[in-house]
């Protein structure tokens, strides 16, 4: 069943300690879950307050929605 989740992180979330630092997607864009991929990049200019929805590939904006 598709779903909107909310997700207020812009960046990945660092886990330590390891033999080097392993991150965790915090966006949801990321095309390799749960494992941040850089894709949180594209949503860096997203504004505070607004909700965006994007496609089923997580690619593009299909639709903004303000609070």
């Amino acid at each position: 069943m598709p779903r909107l989740i909310r997700h207020d992180a812009t960046g990945p979330i660092r886990i330590d300690p390891q033999d080097k630092p392993v991150f965790v997607c915090a966006c949801g864009l990321s095309q390799n879950m749960p494992i941040c991929d850089g894709a949180h990049k594209s949503c860096k200019d997203e504004a505070p307050g607004t909700v965006y929805v994007y496609d089923e590939a997580r690619k593009q904006v299909i639709e903004e929605r303000t609070n």
